[in-house]
């Protein structure tokens, strides 16, 4: 046919051109080498027949005669894609089957074949990744371990920091500032159960979002993540920010505007970290206004609206009520989920201490039971708690037997497997190497 006589010969794609030209997105044989590439080793029942199927000379010599069948080829890609590609590309190969235009057709199959390589890719490497992560975690170890021998003392500032949470978890709550804690201290809790290394790994853990800038005494094994520990600080301190904004947004718009994920998420767009708490206060007050004007509903008074800016302006306030409280909660609603119960308590330590509840329960479990003033951010909290998750749990992994060894003298020997039970009788363990 006409088309065959136009295709060049095979060589030429090869030195010539690169596969995302317009010619080698006609021609059959880089298609049959990127199906090739789509195979595992133990198909080679499968590659020998493609190899036969898309034989380069033998094309080659149909298409200088004039005489390739590009439509039984096609058909031919076409059943071998539907084959071998994921669930996903389903959709997409079938369109291809309703196209009649053989060079539409070629391109198609050309754009879906790369989307196909892509996918094995992506899947290569998700099942190697197990074998990646042990290596790396091996390596991180063997490294640690070669500075260790020739600086003995390369341990003295984590033995200090894991010594500090230890202490942090029974000091009597007497000796606490009951008004910045309206609630129980991490000692209050760990005297009702025994100390345990994970308990301590996830006070230390916590300790380290709030950090003294001006301490020098970081503790080595994590100085590698410091940068990210203080991004994730960061972004716990905007979290403590916008749920005080939507909390009191809440109590003067009530729960019909609130009721409206789209009112909440421009709320959220209005409170961005870069803007003053001045300018927020007036756009967050304008928008409520407008809102409820809108739906028919009693607008704010020039007294609420001034009392509602106020309130606004306070929030950027470390000692302000509302975020101690929000931050409060966090804290104490986390420790109370590992005893088994959830009091009221008030932004800022409420997300402390879910990070916390994300350590021992996972950030999903962790989510199924948010206290008020947090709904609201639950999937930013939730993307928070992946990341510091992930960082701690790879930490761990890494440095655990260090760790275990350091705990040792500090609490019982019945309680230094990294297990935490919690007085509910539930086992959490840290899967440590």
């Amino acid at each position: 046919m006409g088309f065959g006589r136009k295709i060049l010969p095979f060589q030429a794609y090869e030195t010539a051109q690169p596969l995302s030209s317009p010619q080698s997105q006609l021609d059959p044989g880089t298609h049959g080498k990127i199906l090739l590439s789509l195979l595992l080793p133990r198909q080679s029942r499968l590659r020998g027949e493609i190899e036969e199927a898309l034989d380069m000379d033998f094309l080659q010599q149909q298409a200088e005669r004039g005489d390739l069948d590009v439509t039984y080829l096609s058909k031919y890609i076409l059943n071998m894609m539907v084959l071998l590609c994921a669930p996903v590309r389903d959709e997409a190969v079938q369109r291809l089957e309703s196209i009649a235009d053989p060079v539409r057709l070629l391109r198609g199959i050309f754009r879906v074949l790369g989307q196909m390589k892509m996918d094995m890719v992506n899947y290569t490497i998700q099942s190697l990744q197990p074998q990646l992560q042990e290596h790396s975690i091996q390596f991180e170890r063997a490294e640690f371990q070669e500075r260790l021998n020739k600086e003995p003392d390369l341990l003295n500032h984590t033995t200090k920091w894991l010594t500090q949470a230890a202490a942090d978890l029974t000091t009597p709550s007497d000796t606490l500032d009951s008004s910045s804690t309206p609630g129980p201290s991490p000692g209050d809790i760990a005297a009702s159960e025994p100390l345990s290394s994970a308990m301590v790994l996830s006070q230390g853990f916590l300790n380290l979002l709030i950090w003294d800038p001006e301490n020098e005494e970081f503790p080595e094994t994590l100085l590698m993540d410091r940068t990210r520990l203080q991004e994730l600080e960061l972004q716990r301190k905007q979290l403590t920010i916008l749920a005080s904004v939507l909390l009191v947004a809440s109590s003067f718009s009530g729960s019909i505007l609130f009721g409206s994920p789209q009112f909440v998420d421009k709320l959220k767009r209005i409170t961005k970290p870069e803007e003053t708490m001045q300018n927020v206060s007036e756009q967050v007050t304008q928008e409520i206004h407008q809102s409820l004007k809108s739906m028919g509903l009693a607008p704010l008074t020039s007294d609420n609206t001034e009392s509602l800016i106020g309130q606004f302006q306070n929030i950027a306030k470390k000692e302000n009520c509302v975020r101690s409280v929000i931050g409060e909660r966090a804290h104490t609603w986390a420790v109370w989920m590992l005893e088994g119960g959830a009091p009221a308590v008030g932004v800022d330590q409420r997300i402390h201490l879910f990070l916390k509840c994300c350590l021992v329960l996972g950030v999903q479990r962790s989510l199924l039971d948010l206290p008020g003033g947090l709904t609201f951010i639950e999937a930013e909290l939730a993307e928070l708690g992946q990341k510091f998750v992930s960082l701690t749990h790879h930490n761990q992994q890494v440095f655990g037997p260090y760790y275990t060894e350091i705990l040792k003298p500090l609490i019982s020997p019945d309680q230094t497997d990294m297990t935490h039970t919690s007085a509910k009788g539930r086992s959490f363990t840290w899967h440590l190497s």
